[in-house]
């Protein structure tokens, strides 16, 4: 079938305006939208930017939206896309995130963000010899988090990053998540610094649509919300209140 590619073209460095720039190819409907940006390089213009690297859904590093949606290039079907009627799609780079070139972001702020909440580790105590021994109930607290692979789709698709860009945002929190509900770590007290602050968890206003467009379908909303209730209990244990999304 033949497909109409629209894809916005912009490089910051030449002081180029965005501009929408068709491109017409030939694909089966099982053909990833990847696949046909890959021929365009090699056939058509090998000026076009954007990221891949393992093509398999599992790097994030192809991430962008397509018809309006925030999905991965290598996982998008052209039959997801496009229909008898509706052979044009339109793609255009993550939002929130300032453009290098053409699909490509730039994520310094996205992964300064991930970094702030500690995002590994931090030992309850210290082990001499073995291991830190989980009971199965105790790994599946987290495991939903840890299929994370920071592709940073919810961080495009979060209304919130609209009205406030310094929101912590919700690939930050996931991270933040998976540490706080893990049995082995110190938990909540040594992240609480980025999380509950007014630009940290509480700006989340329950659009859903972090989960709706995750890749690997983690209830990202879920996540934040449980998250929100641990700094609430954390602070009332304490005998401080949580009113208006800050502590006192």
């Amino acid at each position: 079938m033949t497909v109409t590619l629209e894809i916005l073209r912009q490089n910051p460095e030449t002081g180029s305006k965005p501009e929408y720039r068709n491109y017409t190819v030939e694909v089966d409907k099982t053909d990833r939208v990847l696949d046909a940006l890959m021929d365009i390089t090699r056939t058509v213009d090998g000026s076009l930017g954007f990221r891949r690297s393992c093509a398999h859904g599992v790097c994030g590093s192809d991430a962008m939206r397509i018809n309006g949606k925030e999905r991965l290039a290598c996982k998008t079907l052209f039959q997801d896309v496009v229909s008898e009627s509706e052979t044009v799609v339109r793609i255009e780079p993550l939002r929130h995130l300032p453009v290098q070139k053409d699909l490509m972001v730039d994520q310094s702020e996205f992964f300064t963000k991930f970094r702030s909440v500690k995002p590994y580790i931090i030992p309850k105590e210290e082990v001499a010899d073995g291991e830190f021994i989980q009971s199965q109930e105790e790994r599946e607290l987290f495991d939903e988090a840890t299929k994370c692979i920071n592709c940073a789709a919810c961080y495009s698709a979060c209304p919130i990053l609209d009205e406030n860009p310094k929101f912590l945002g919700p690939a930050a929190i996931v991270q933040a998540a998976r540490f706080v509900r893990d049995s082995r770590d110190k938990g909540l007290e040594a992240r609480l610094e980025e999380l509950d602050r007014p630009d940290g968890i509480w700006p989340c206003q329950n659009k859903f649509e972090c989960t709706r467009v995750c890749p690997r379908d983690i209830k990202i909303t879920k996540l934040i919300n449980l998250t929100k209730r641990e700094i609430t209990k954390y602070r009332e244990s304490r005998g401080e209140t949580v009113r208006d999304g800050q502590s006192s």
